[in-house]
């Protein structure tokens, strides 16, 4: 992401004079920017004060990280649900070599032959 040339305190600053006197066009002169972006940050900024600028940056950060937590903890869902799809297929055909008498009653503990639950 582009890093900004102005800290929350200048934009601030150039706010507080385009609410004076001072013309748009010589600001954007002075501060060596385009008119576009002293109109964004007007639309952007306009009414706040500098602590509620860092409060919606640090909001925004916060929205990003927890986007990226929720694309991790999505995408590992889709993994875990095609596994247990593939586990589910898997388990529904018959099985090669296993004896279906014999078992007496008993039930294989975790699915794990030759142990017995009691």
């Amino acid at each position: 992401m582009k890093k900004t040339r102005f800290t929350e305190a200048q934009i601030m600053g150039v706010l507080r004079q385009m609410e004076g006197v001072v013309p748009a066009a010589e600001l954007c002169r002075e501060h060596g920017m385009s008119s576009a972006t002293l109109y964004k940050w007007r639309a952007k900024y306009g009414g706040m004060d500098a602590s509620l600028i860092s409060e919606m940056k640090a909001m925004a950060e916060e929205n990003r990280r927890l986007k990226r937590m929720y694309a991790d903890v999505s995408m590992q869902n889709d993994l875990l649900k095609e596994a247990l799809g593939k586990n589910e297929t898997a388990s529904s055909a018959p099985r090669v070599g296993r004896e279906s008498g014999g078992d007496e009653g008993g039930q294989h503990c975790a699915g794990v032959p030759g142990v017995r639950r009691q």
